[in-house]
Order: C-alpha cells, then sequence, then structure tokens
C-alpha cells in the first residue's frame, strides 16, 4: 500500500493558505467575539484610489454578522453600487476545492498521491509538455514543489489574449517557455501550472468536467445555489458585479471583467458569493468536507513555510497573512481583483471580501489596504 492513499473511508462527503482546522468551540452569546463594522471598514477600504468597489461580509457559527458594499461597480464613481450578495471571482481559492476533489479520488482508491504525472496524462509526456513528468508525483503538483513553471507569469499574462479560449493543455504548454528552476520535490515554488494538470486528472479519472465534480462533491451538498466554474464560452460572471481594471503598457486602465473562463479552470476560475464562499471555508474548517484523517493526509507533504528575515532588506516588516494573531487567510486574485476569506482556527467565524481594482493586483499597496479592512472587522481597536 502506498504510503499516501487514505483506506477506511467513505466514498463521497455531503494561491496563498493559512488555515486553522481545529474542532469548533461551542456556540454562545457569552463567548461571542467582539466584532466590528463591516460597512465602516469597506467604506474605509474604498476611499483608496486603488479599490473600485467593495463587497463583504462576516458570518459567526454560520449565521450572516454583517454586511457591506462600498464604491461602485465601475471605475470613476459610474454604475452605482455593487449588490452585497453579487458574485465574484475568487481566483486561486479555487485551488482548496481542487484538493477537496483530489483527496475523494484518493479515498475511492482511484488515486494515490504518490501517483506519476506521467503515468496519469501519458499525453504530456508523449507531446513533450511537462519537463521530468515520470518523476513528478500528485502530492508535489498539489503543495508546489514539482518545479513545473508557471505558466501565468507576467510576460505570458501581457500577451494572453482574454478574448479567446484556450483549452488546459494549451496553456500548459505556455509553462515549457518558463526555464525550470528545481528539482521535483525540492522546494516550494508556486505555479498555477500544478491546478491545470491536477483539473485535467480529476476529468481523465472521473469521465466528468472539473465544474461537474465539484457541483456533486461540494457545491451541491452545501447548498452553494450561486457558485459556479464556467464550462462554456465566454464564461463570465453572472449578474450585476463589480469591474476590475488593470494597466496595460502604458499605464491606461482597462476593463478586464471580459476574463474568460479559461484562464482560470482547476487553478482559479470559480466564481462564487461571499454566503457560498463562507458556507465552504466553515465546512472545511469543521471537518465536514475533508475528515480529519483525509485533511493529515492531505498536509503530510505540504512544506514548512520558509522563515521570514527579522529584518527584510526593504526595511519593511515582515508580510504575515494573518490577522489579530489568530484568523488565517485564503486568497485569491488576478488581473483586476482580489478576493480574501479570513477564517478563525475553531471554524465561527469568517469574513469574505471581495475588492475589484483600480491598480495592477500585484501593487504592494493592496494588501495592507484589504488587511487593515479585515483588522477593523475582526479585532476592533486592536
Amino acid at each position: 500500500m502506498k504510503r499516501t492513499t487514505v483506506t477506511g473511508l467513505a466514498g463521497l462527503a455531503c494561491a496563498m493558505l493559512t488555515l486553522g482546522v481545529a474542532a469548533p468551540a461551542a456556540s454562545a452569546a457569552a463567548d461571542r467575539p467582539r466584532l466590528g463594522n463591516v460597512q465602516k471598514a469597506l467604506s474605509e477600504l474604498a476611499k483608496s484610489s486603488k479599490i473600485v468597489g467593495a463587497i463583504g461580509a462576516l458570518y459567526v457559527d454560520g449565521r450572516k454578522a454583517g454586511k457591506g458594499t462600498a464604491g461602485t461597480r465601475l471605475l470613476n464613481d459610474k454604475g452605482g453600487r455593487i449588490p452585497a450578495g453579487a458574485r465574484f471571482r475568487i481566483g486561486s481559492q479555487t485551488k482548496l476545492m481542487t484538493q477537496v476533489v483530489i483527496m475523494k479520488l484518493v479515498t475511492e482508491g482511484k488515486l494515490s498521491l504518490d501517483d506519476k504525472l506521467g503515468d496519469l496524462l501519458p499525453v504530456v509526456v508523449e507531446k513533450d509538455l511537462v519537463e521530468r513528468a515520470g518523476e513528478i508525483t500528485v502530492e508535489q503538483m498539489i503543495h508546489h514543489t514539482s518545479g513545473i513553471p508557471n505558466w501565468y507569469t507576467p510576460e505570458l499574462v501581457d500577451a494572453f489574449d482574454f478574448d479567446t479560449y484556450y483549452p488546459p493543455l494549451e496553456l500548459v504548454k505556455k509553462s515549457r517557455t518558463v526555464e525550470r528552476s528545481q528539482e521535483p520535490g525540492e522546494k516550494f515554488s508556486y505555479s498555477n501550472t500544478n491546478y491545470m494538470l491536477l483539473g485535467l486528472i480529476i476529468e481523465d479519472l472521473t469521465d466528468h468536467s472539473v465544474s461537474r465534480e465539484f457541483e456533486r462533491r461540494i457545491f451541491d451538498p452545501l447548498h452553494m445555489d450561486d457558485t459556479y466554474l464556467p464550462t462554456k464560452w465566454p464564461g463570465g460572471i453572472k449578474g450585476p458585479h463589480g469591474h476590475g481594471y488593470h494597466p496595460d503598457k502604458k499605464g491606461k486602465l482597462r476593463d478586464v471583467d471580459r476574463l474568460n473562463m479559461s484562464y482560470g479552470y482547476a487553478a482559479g476560475g470559480v466564481i462564487s458569493t461571499t454566503d457560498d464562499l463562507s458556507a465552504f471555508h466553515r465546512a472545511f474548517a469543521r471537518d465536514k468536507i475533508l475528515t480529519k484523517q483525509e485533511k493529515e493526509a492531505l498536509n503530510a507533504g505540504r512544506p514548512a513555510p520558509e522563515p521570514q528575515p527579522s529584518e527584510p532588506p526593504s526595511g519593511d516588516k515582515p508580510s504575515d497573512p494573518r490577522v489579530c494573531g489568530e484568523y488565517g487567510l485564503v486568497k485569491g486574485g488576478s488581473s483586476g481583483f482580489s478576493a480574501l476569506t479570513y477564517n478563525s482556527r475553531d471554524g465561527r467565524v469568517q469574513f469574505v471580501l471581495s475588492a475589484t481594482l483600480g491598480t495592477n493586483n500585484t501593487d504592494p499597496a493592496i494588501d495592507p489596504l484589504v488587511k487593515k479592512a479585515a483588522e477593523a472587522v475582526l479585532c476592533p481597536g486592536s
């Protein structure tokens, strides 16, 4: 039996990751955490010219404890407010959903975390799409230690036509033009290509689209009725929603709402709402989607985080995605948007925030802005 095969479990349960998964504490008014005003925090956030619009909601023990919307749907104060319940792209938070499906396939005996990419997807060997495919394991792809280069580099994205459909294998092929920088399993190196390949593995093993597997294993059981992974062209966001903007080579902001359904796939393509995303993360924290045993198997090969310098060269404080010392962060983002879910260690509290941007999503000012909003909600007065 392979080390990473999970046994004795039921087959089906009813892109930065920092999660607490301890058993939830008993819910009682007496131990309800002190929390801040969501609308006020978002209004402060939207005062920045870098933020076009923002929506967010706070949840305690599965119930909404506050919500807000600030800024506007479109640039230059146009389009009115974004509906608080609007859908938005969740970006790399999708990867956690992909991990769930992979672990269920492991539980069902259809897959082992030790299985090799070249055996599972012979096409990547036949067409020379992935170097060292015969050595790379599923576990390494999950934890970004495979060494497979990231196709989603700034250079490739600048040349990416968001009005054109690219099959996942074509995006995998783009990564072949990026130099490999490590041995399989050597170290952490973030790559969306890993999750493109995991999506293809899911489809090959199930004869279903990744979207369908998400629906039957996650969305339907958790009643995430407003959540979907687009599969049909162009696959945009349904209903009124915020538009994000990205500077072109001349620095002019361009509406990038047209991001089509091919860019994200199993790496970052899911579209959701604050209600649905809160339900997913709460269920994950409470072992309702993956069992404790499945999580232990999933995390066995996760590399330890690299220690941060006490005094970085820039003189800035080391970046810590947590807030209040307790709330972990699951984050997704791409051109025009940033989507964040903060989770308490005990799974009781979630704060979900979606911001549409008026700057490059890699702008170093974005993270401090949204973190300040999260702190105002989750640890007011700290």
